[in-house]
């Protein structure tokens, strides 16, 4: 076993202290939590048939996460990490809504169960840490107080090590020997109660429904604004391109057929109606590319993808199972975050080569966009949010990492059903 260096035995020292503390703490705290359980469920019992039981739940239930919050702050001395509240936030315009809001939550009857284990398991665990601790220390300093209280009656081999000054040496180097099995030891002791704690006093799966559904509804805000835009884009893209051009065509012919009954050279009008009717048809076609590439539905995503490649100004490795078909809603967010990431990387990065990665692991889909650019992109630019919200539409994730000097990484990974 490689010696420890004096970083690592001053990282075992702290840890091994604030184990210590937890500990020591521990019965005083659990005698604290358990009187108030006991009182607070007296008073709450006696005042329930009043009108001021809803008060003295809702003040009762503030206290006692207090208690429940100092509890987990003294659990992350052990664990090393904070433990988050589990609570969710209480809305009501009434007293008696707000006590059935408190009262839903698991929360609530999970910090009462663990302010009434804790008196059992701070007592058993805290005096047990504390008196091989004490012992421990007390064995280490032992040429500086054993001589003080001799006992020629101690049994062997207390006698000699206690009142002789060579056992009293060997005394103290025991308990430094000894010294790393105390600290695992209490160490131990202290995992224990500080695992429970946390197993009880974290959030658990309501707190995780809660904000799952949060989620959702935040994700269907964003998607109705982004169908919205997308609605507005696509009218505003009609009235002032397709629509326009074709309105145009209109005018020309009808001034050509004028000249054609009055004899005149109506060819040139002719074939400036053509160019414009062409131009309309283009700007139709890029139209129905930025809704649905019609090259997904007929030759799947990898081949849209190796379009996408095929055009980019610098040269782009396209990498994946060329034969994987997934579902129409995850090929689309897919070619637009491949479309997206190569645009960007063409306008603003200078990059000369890319790197085009989608395969499935599991039951996602990784569409991972790579070029060799300056980096430093705008992780909340328009562009950029659009995408996310479109990913985000499918319960996905979309993350850009560009730093300066590059490489710029736009990955989203797409839930995709078996």
């Amino acid at each position: 076993m490689p010696p420890l260096t004096s970083a690592a035995m001053g990282k075992t020292i702290m840890r091994s202290g604030a184990a210590l503390a937890y500990l020591a703490t521990g019965p005083l705290a659990g005698a604290a939590g358990f009187a108030w359980s006991l009182a607070a469920t007296l008073v709450v019992v006696l005042l329930s048939v009043t009108h001021l039981g809803g008060p003295a739940f809702l003040g009762a239930a503030r206290v006692t996460r207090t208690f429940a919050g100092v509890e987990r702050r003294r659990a992350s001395w052990v664990l090393g990490t904070p433990i988050p509240a589990p609570y969710v936030p209480v809305t009501g315009d009434t007293i008696k809504r707000r006590v059935v809001a408190v009262a839903a939550q698991p929360a609530t009857w999970r910090d009462v169960a663990w302010l009434v284990l804790l008196l059992p398991v701070g007592l058993v665990t805290g005096i047990a840490g504390v008196v091989v601790a004490v012992v421990d220390l007390a064995a280490i300093v032992a040429p500086a107080w054993a001589w003080a209280v001799p006992n020629p009656r101690a049994p062997f081999p207390m006698r000699p090590l206690m009142t002789t000054t060579p056992g009293r040496i060997g005394l103290a180097v025991l308990g430094l020997l000894l010294l790393p099995l105390v600290a695992w030891l209490i160490g131990t002791l202290a995992a224990g109660p500080a695992r429970l704690s946390r197993a009880l006093l974290a959030p658990g799966e309501h707190r995780r429904l809660v904000e799952q559904a949060e989620h959702l509804a935040q994700t269907r805000r964003r998607v109705v604004d982004a169908q919205a835009a997308e609605l507005r884009r696509i009218e505003r893209d009609l009235h002032d391109g397709a629509q326009a051009r074709i309105v145009a065509a209109g005018m020309t012919l009808a001034l050509a057929a004028r000249k054609l009954r009055t004899n005149g050279d109506a060819e040139p009008d002719v074939a400036l109606a053509r160019r414009q009717l062409d131009d309309a048809l283009a700007e139709l076609r890029r139209l129905v590319r930025g809704i649905h590439p019609p090259i997904l539905t007929d030759r799947g995503l990898h081949a849209a993808l190796a379009a996408l490649a095929g055009d980019s100004p610098f040269a782009v490795e396209l990498r994946g199972d060329t034969d994987q078909r997934y579902p129409a809603a995850v090929e689309s967010a897919a070619y637009f975050v491949v479309a997206e990431g190569l645009t960007n990387a063409a306008k603003h990065s200078g990059a000369t080569s890319g790197v085009v990665d989608v395969r499935r692991t599991g039951g996602t889909v990784n569409v991972a966009v790579t070029d060799n650019g300056r980096g430093g992109a705008d992780p909340h630019g328009a562009g950029i949010d659009g995408l996310r919200r479109r990913v985000e539409a499918l319960d996905g994730a979309l993350t850009l990492s560009s730093p300066p000097g590059g490489p710029t990484v736009l990955h989203a990974e797409l839930p995709c059903a078996s």
